[in-house]
This record gives structure tokens, C-alpha cells and sequence, in this order.
């Protein structure tokens, strides 16, 4: 894996202004209910070179350590999308929400309905109320075989089926319900976890934080910047 040396001073900085105005907004910001971040065009993440990354760092210049603005921009990036919370569904497994399923993509499902139960809205209209699972599928090991036949029958539109399973559960630690393909996690929106490494030098009493740079062959983001070790947590 590729790797730089970036220095990180200012962010150290920051951390010791943590009780600060701009730190407690960050606080608040951070416990904002609901993620929605998309993935970055293969295209455009390939074309992205440490070049350009030094060239932004450059532009950017240092700054006032205490300004958090631009840390700001990046979690109001990862919160995009709060007004479209209305267009997805719950996914129910013995009364616990397991995950969010959007409602366009339940349209898919409805084929296979001796694994999939969708149920109407309150209201008695055709509106999905939410998604659960057939009755007949009890345990972990029948979920797990019926729903990755499932994957497999959809097809392309679940794109980079990498045969790893993850377990789906209502939160950390919590009784496992099935395991899914881990390509299609984020279309049932289901909790998943991960482990990230970093690493750091020092050198004439300055700390340098090492950045990875992920290959362009990558199924997902492809060509972008990493961290050191990182991957899913099964």
C-alpha cells in the first residue's frame, strides 16, 4: 500500500480546545440520528492523485488551528439527505428494527414473498408500512440460505458481491438474527461495523500521521485515500 507522511499539529491543537464553543457545536452535530453517504463515482475517485491531495493542502494553507469549519463540512456531508428520511422503511426480525430498507428498493422484493412479508401502512393504502421477514424462516441458518438466494436472484442491481457475510442484529453485541452478503448491507441498511488502523512518526519533534492510498482495482472507492489497515468487522 502506497502511503505519505502528513503532519497533523493543528489537529492536536484542536483537541485541546475540545471545551470550546466550536467543539461543543461539534458535539451537538455529531449526534444528528441519521447517515446517508453515498458512494464516490468510480471515475472520479480514480482520477484523484496524491497531486491533487497536496495541491488542496496547498491551497487550503494552515490556518487558525481553532477554526473547525471545515471539519463541519465534512459531517454535514455525511448527514446529507436528513429531509429524504421520510423515503425509507423499517426491516423488522422478531419485532426488532434491524435496519432501514428505501422504498423503491422494496419494490424488488416483492417477488419473493415466501422470504420477504411486506406489510401496508397504518393507513389501509397501498404505502409500505415496513418490511420483515416470512414466518416460516425461524431460524438463523434458514434466513441466512433464503435471503442470500435472494441476492443472488437480484442480480446486478446488487453490483460486487464479495461472498462475505455480515450479521445482521438490531445493535452491537445483540443475538445474531441472519447473516448478509456484505455488498448488500447498506441496500438494508443494517448496522455494520469496522475496524481502522492508524499510524503515525516522529521526526525532529514533529508527529506525521501515515495515510494510505487504496488500489484503483478496488470494488468500492477506488484510488482514494485510506487508512493505514482498515475493514469490516464480522
Amino acid at each position: 500500500m502506497a502511503a505519505i507522511a502528513t503532519s497533523f499539529s493543528a489537529a492536536a491543537a484542536a483537541v485541546a480546545r475540545r471545551r470550546s464553543p466550536a467543539h461543543i457545536q461539534l458535539v451537538a452535530r455529531r449526534r444528528l440520528p441519521f447517515c446517508t453517504a453515498a458512494s464516490a463515482a468510480p471515475a472520479a475517485a480514480a482520477g484523484f492523485s496524491w497531486a491533487d491531495a497536496l495541491r488542496v493542502a496547498s491551497d487550503t494553507g494552515v490556518g487558525d488551528e481553532s477554526d473547525l469549519s471545515g471539519y463541519f463540512q465534512k459531517v454535514d456531508i455525511c448527514n446529507r439527505g436528513l429531509d429524504k428520511k421520510g423515503q425509507f422503511v423499517e426491516f423488522l426480525v422478531e419485532d426488532q428494527v434491524v435496519g432501514y430498507i428505501h422504498k423503491g428498493f422494496t419494490q424488488h422484493l416483492r417477488d419473493f414473498h415466501d422470504v420477504f412479508t411486506i406489510v401496508s401502512g397504518h393507513n389501509g393504502n397501498s404505502n409500505v408500512g415496513h418490511v420483515t421477514l416470512h414466518p416460516s424462516l425461524r431460524t438463523p441458518e434458514d434466513r441466512t440460505l433464503a435471503i442470500g438466494d435472494v441476492i443472488k436472484g437480484l442480480g446486478e442491481l446488487i453490483p460486487g458481491i464479495r461472498n462475505e457475510l455480515y450479521p445482521v442484529t438490531s445493535s452491537y453485541g445483540m443475538p445474531v438474527y441472519f447473516s448478509l452478503e456484505r455488498a448488500a448491507a447498506p441496500y438494508f441498511g443494517i448496522k455494520a461495523y469496522g475496524v481502522h488502523m492508524n499510524g503515525y512518526i516522529e521526526k525532529d519533534g514533529e508527529k506525521s500521521l501515515w495515510i494510505g492510498k487504496r488500489s484503483d482495482v478496488k470494488q468500492t472507492y477506488p484510488g482514494m485515500l485510506d487508512h493505514l489497515v482498515a475493514g469490516g468487522l464480522v
